[in-house]
């Protein structure tokens, strides 16, 4: 009697198409904000800007400066990003003039300082943890129009105290979280 044992028949599986990996996903623009949402983000940039001007026109300074006018623009448009939040507007902009100051005094007002100062501002705020990109802006001003250093650092420290108050008060009128942290 024999017997044979027989293996089972390995299946191979059919050839199949090349694995081609997923196509990659190409972000496009951010959704179209709700009406609403660009009406009261409107509105409340240029309620904060139109307050640096008015008490600018009461203390004899200018309050308002191109770099505010960004930074507002983050805290009433982007309130979650970190660009927006308290020790970024603050911070970022009082790290980004003192960045100004010590290239003014180092190497004197002028269009080459600017560019460093714009630059150094960068470094000091990434080191802080505080970015604030319409900052690096101010230590260019600072680097072309020496300004007094007591007089433009506490009129900043103000504006920028206003445009963050200004902030949490849209917050609190639409129920949004403003700040995420504070430091």
């Amino acid at each position: 009697m024999t017997t044979s044992t027989q293996a089972p028949e390995a299946t191979v599986p059919p050839p199949s198409a090349p694995a081609s990996a997923p196509a990659p996903v190409r972000p496009g623009p951010p959704p179209r904000p709700r009406p609403t949402a660009v009406l009261l983000a409107t509105a409340v940039s240029t309620a904060a800007l139109l307050l640096l001007v008015a008490l600018g026109t009461v203390l004899h300074h200018p309050l308002l400066i191109p770099p505010l006018a960004a930074s507002m623009a983050l805290v009433a448009a982007s309130p979650d990003l970190p660009l927006s939040q308290p020790r970024s507007v603050v911070g970022g902009q009082l790290l980004s003039a003192l960045a100004g100051f010590a290239v003014l005094a180092v190497a004197g007002p002028g269009l080459w300082s600017a560019a460093v100062a714009g630059g150094l501002a960068l470094g000091v705020m990434m080191l802080a943890r505080a970015p604030h990109s319409p900052a690096a802006a101010t230590a260019v001003i600072v680097a072309l129009g020496s300004p007094p250093f007591w007089t433009f650092t506490g009129l900043l420290l103000l504006s920028c105290a206003l445009l963050v108050a200004v902030g949490l008060l849209a917050a609190r009128a639409t129920r949004r979280r403003y700040p995420v942290y504070w430091f």
